[in-house]
């Protein structure tokens, strides 16, 4: 029988077995990068949603190439530059002979994803010791939530520009499904659109109008008219890694992050925008050999992809100039 206890908020993409995650954080150049690690191998998958993606090793994961193990993926600040920390990992991976044989060297898998966020703080990019540090940082506990790791210079709601936008940030959720079966995201949140609580249908994050911290629908704005559409330019892209014990095919993994995809579009409205990179990963452990009906996995998948979202725009703060949800909602009772 269905209890309402096996989805109830909060929880980490670490709650999975066989996941850790990490961050590397530049507070003062609001930039950063979250690893997800599989060191024992996963299966992956990946879905491209979005018309502007940065991204690395995607091609590997889909259906029909060699092989499905992944060992980790990188989700950076820095746009393409900052993909060079995913070389990082590569590295700590191979000192702790995470990886695939070929030809009688270990070769780690390992994808990954950037956002834009050189429009907030300095211009500086993770790189290769930024990434290795949050392998370093990488752990089973609980990460953090917010204006850090990848998330540290994330915005959202530029539909009207910068001037108008919202700290975005970085937030993970878990929901178990029972019977050991866990099923975990996180997910670094940088759109063009607003952000909305889909349980509840409240808009939690808007272009902002007015000086007394008053938002409106990113939705309502771009379909007022044509002049006020944010460029692409402004930088947005929403991107994660969900996460499961469940034992699935490369196929299974690819259709995962795919129905991850609806989860983005649940909370962040509009979503998958011209201007948008938006790109999931996905990542089955196996370490449930029991058998797993998908659509059960599919309809979770959904909801932690948005819990995690929302829990990342919430827990936000402040940062260069950029005012954070918790910010606005003070200014309106203030």
């Amino acid at each position: 029988m269905y209890s309402g206890d096996l989805v109830l908020e909060g929880g980490c993409v670490t709650d999975v077995p066989g996941i850790s995650a990490g961050h590397y954080t530049d507070t003062s150049a609001a930039t950063g990068c979250t690893i997800v690690l599989c060191e024992d191998g996963g299966v992956g998958g990946v879905d491209v949603r979005g018309a502007a993606p940065g991204t690395l090793e995607t091609d590997m994961l889909r259906p029909m190439t060699l092989l499905p193990d992944v060992h980790g993926v990188m989700l950076c600040g820095g746009s393409l530059f900052g993909l060079q920390s995913a070389f990082g990992a590569v590295r700590f991976l191979e000192e702790r002979g995470s990886g695939v044989e070929f030809a009688g060297t270990i070769v780690p898998r390992l994808a990954g994803a950037a956002v834009f966020d050189l429009n907030v703080g300095q211009d500086v990019r993770p790189g290769f010791e930024e990434g290795y540090a949050a392998c370093v940082a990488a752990g089973t506990s609980p990460i953090d939530e917010g204006s850090l790791g990848a998330g540290t210079g994330a915005s959202v709601a530029k539909v009207s520009g910068m001037e108008h936008a919202v700290k975005g940030g970085v937030g993970t959720a878990s929901i178990p499904l029972g019977g050991g079966l866990m099923i975990g995201a996180v997910v670094v949140v940088n759109a063009l659109g607003g952000i909305v609580d889909p349980d509840t249908g409240r808009l939690m994050a808007g272009p902002r109008v007015g000086d007394k911290g008053a938002m409106v629908s990113a939705v309502d704005v771009m379909i007022a008219s044509d002049e006020v559409v944010g460029k692409p330019s402004q930088g947005n892209t929403t991107i994660g890694v969900v996460a499961t014990n469940a034992t699935l095919t490369k196929e299974q993994a690819n259709k995962l992050a795919a129905v991850a995809q609806d989860g983005i579009a649940l909370a962040v409205r509009p979503a998958h925008t011209m201007g948008d990179g938006d790109t999931m990963f996905a990542i089955a452990t196996g370490e449930t050999q029991g058998g797993t009906h998908m659509d059960r996995l599919l309809a979770a998948v959904a909801v932690v992809t948005s819990r995690a979202i929302t829990s990342g725009v919430r827990t936000a703060v402040g940062l260069q100039g950029l005012p954070a949800v918790s910010d606005l909602m003070e200014a309106q009772h203030g």
